[in-house]
């Protein structure tokens, strides 16, 4: 079991964090903004970041290479929708993608959108972990974290 702790300072103990959410035994900050066959789209549960989305496989594997043919032709389906319904929605102009593949958590992607503020750390990969860590520590209440509710209710509708 692993502590992990959610973006709203609560600890959990879980076993896969991924396999949580997906199954429903964690119910993310704002709940799910999408749910196929196959995939799980929420909102990032450590990080209070509007349209801040992980794209996670509901079946435990850890690598791209592991997905059926029917699971990466959703899979890349679902991720344009969200793109788009980021950009069409949220205002969102860019986003970095991340996947890798020793997590302990199994496959799923980040959907890390750029806003303006973050680029007092950089514009670069490595100016993302002190932007998440920024947003956990000092965007944790109020407004952002009403901003983040709405931002979830707005895609969940887009893509329902």
């Amino acid at each position: 079991m692993r502590q992990i702790t959610l973006s709203n300072g609560k600890k959990v103990e879980v076993e896969c964090l991924s396999c949580a959410l997906t199954s429903g035994l964690i119910e993310p900050d704002g709940g799910v903004v999408l749910e196929t066959e196959h995939f799980h789209a929420h909102q990032d549960v450590a990080y209070p970041i509007k349209g801040l989305i992980i794209l996670a496989s509901k079946r435990h594997i850890k690598c791209l290479d592991e997905l059926t043919e029917e699971e990466q032709l959703e899979y890349i389906q679902v991720l344009s929708r969200i793109r788009k319904a980021q950009r069409d929605v949220l205002g969102i102009e860019y986003v970095y993608y991340f996947y890798n593949e020793d997590t302990s958590h199994h496959f799923h992607t980040w959907m890390v959108p750029r806003y303006d503020w973050m680029y007092e750390f950089g514009r670069s990969v490595e100016s993302v972990r002190p932007v998440l860590l920024h947003a956990r520590n000092n965007m944790n209440a109020g407004e952002n974290v009403e901003q983040v509710m709405e931002a979830i209710e707005a895609l969940r509708r887009e893509l329902g």
